[in-house]
């Protein structure tokens, strides 16, 4: 393989591993939920008729259409994921069982993004996550919205519409914490 080939090679390597994150990364980036403290959060945008989430339109992977303005009034958590993220991976189960956990009071929703929908139907089945819509992002309108850039990452939002994202991953105590005090 010519050096030129190569060196690109390292390159793309090295920013798919640095765009998955890592837990260092996350615990720098939590904002100010579930008693998480406030270091990076995309806080206060505003009442729900100026949330990102109020304009925002998708599909499921299953191919039905989505009106994020359906959301309006339900506290939300939006989990940002990509099929191809180890951390996503390892963290997929907590978050399904945390969805279950809070049950009808917290909406769930993932928006997988920057993969094939035959890899994200994979991951879902693979991981347990299909008890809550998953809203493909392919174009990556819904990630730009929230101000997300990279995976894991979740978006908080309460029935006033108030948004705080978290950038990285959570544990299962943190996210649990973070989703109940969506309700308080």
């Amino acid at each position: 393989m010519p050096i030129g080939s190569r060196l690109a090679a390292i390159v793309i390597a090295g920013l798919i591993v640095a765009a998955c994150g890592t837990d260092d990364t996350a615990t720098a980036t939590r904002a100010d939920v579930g008693g998480l403290s406030a270091t990076d959060s995309t806080e206060g945008r505003g009442s729900s008729a100026t949330t990102p989430a109020a304009s925002l339109r998708g599909r499921t992977l299953e191919g039905a259409a989505f009106d994020f303005a359906n959301l309006h009034g339900h506290p939300t958590v939006i989990w940002f994921w990509a099929p191809w993220c180890t951390i996503c991976r390892a963290e997929a189960p907590s978050v399904a069982r945390v969805a279950a956990d809070v049950g009808p009071a917290v909406t769930f929703l993932g928006v997988p993004g920057l993969g094939e929908p035959a890899a994200m139907k994979r991951f879902v089945t693979d991981t347990g996550i299909g008890g809550f819509p998953q809203v493909v992002d392919s174009d990556g309108a819904i990630w730009s919205a929230f101000g997300v850039v990279a995976q894991p990452a979740f978006a908080f939002i309460d029935a006033a519409g108030s948004v705080k994202v978290v950038s990285g991953a959570l544990t299962r105590a943190e996210l649990e914490s973070a989703a109940r005090a969506l309700t308080a």
